[in-house]
């Protein structure tokens, strides 16, 4: 029993000791770093990783996220160099990149930077002129970011990016804009259907104009094929009659012949529309012969 009370004493100095070791075990998330102060006086930056304080000399003093943060400021109101006031928001991409830094350098860094954003937005805004305003953002947002990360570097910030979120002005101005958009519509619809009417009667004219030629073209091709088809007959009827001469010449007919093929000749004339039918000598003699000759067969054959 005495011994029991005697090894109390050590048991609880033990346990004391061992809730203080665990106590003081610190284990560092990825991605955050920890500031730690002896004293009151900043002594180390604890990294990823499992660290022991010294218990009643040392504590955390900061514990900062290494991750990308992103910063959306109420709008602020600016004045463009025209003299029109706008309400603009702001959206900052920022990183800590020292937490020591960042934990002595400034004094409540957000608010800080808040305020460092709304100052260059009114500096840059002011230079500018409502309209050049509303389409520069780009510019604004690179100028913006390269004075921003430039003065938060000695508070261990970086700046990634700055957005404008919205850039909101008066509502008369808006309304003027809106109309001018509209007459700007208006206009540009007025002037595309012109270029359409124009395009339409040009091609209409360009139709009609190839019509007309085509057409003049099927005419004369027209017209040439049929005299090419009357030549080719002319032609032929003459290779005919030629053909037919040549082939009489060869028969050698004699001068009864002849008249007879005349005679023939006249009856087609004679069954025509002519009215007048000129007739060569040679062949009134023949047909004065022939008619006498009828005459002497008619009065021959009562007396049979």
């Amino acid at each position: 029993m005495d011994g029991l009370v005697k090894a109390l004493p050590w048991v609880i100095l033990i346990i004391i000791i061992l809730i203080l070791v665990i106590s003081n075990i610190v284990i560092v998330q990825q991605s955050r770093a920890y500031v730690v102060e002896r004293l009151g006086a900043f002594r180390t930056v604890w990294n990823v990783g499992l660290h022991l304080k010294v218990p009643f000399l040392e504590r955390v003093a900061k514990k900062v996220s290494l991750k990308e943060q992103v910063a959306d400021f109420a709008p602020q109101p600016v004045i463009t160099k025209d003299n029109v006031t706008m309400q603009i928001d702001t959206v900052i991409y920022f990183q800590i990149t020292d937490p020591k830094l960042y934990t002595y350098g400034v004094e409540h860094p957000m608010n800080a930077i808040e305020n460092l954003t709304a100052t260059t937005l009114r500096n840059i805004i002011g230079d500018m002129e409502l309209d050049q305003s509303l389409t520069s953002r780009d510019t604004i947002n690179t100028r913006m970011r390269a004075i921003l990360d430039e003065a938060t570097d000695p508070w261990g910030i970086k700046v990634n990016r700055v957005e404008l979120k919205n850039i909101i002005p008066p509502k008369e101005i808006q309304n003027a804009m809106e109309k001018q958009m509209k007459a700007e519509r208006e206009r540009r619809e007025s002037i595309l259907q012109a270029e359409g009417q124009k395009q339409s009667q040009i091609l209409v004219a360009e139709g009609e104009k190839e019509s007309a030629i085509l057409r003049a073209d099927a005419a004369k091709q027209a017209a040439i094929m049929k005299a090419d088809g009357e030549a080719q007959a002319i032609l032929m009827v003459q290779k005919a009659l030629a053909d037919s001469l040549k082939l009489l010449n060869e028969a050698a007919p004699n001068d009864q012949v002849v008249k007879l093929k005349a005679l023939e000749t006249m009856e087609k004339v004679a069954d025509g529309k002519a009215t007048k039918i000129i007739i060569p000598s040679e062949i009134q003699g023949l047909a004065g012969l022939a008619a006498s000759a009828k005459a002497v067969f008619e009065t021959e054959a009562p007396k049979a």
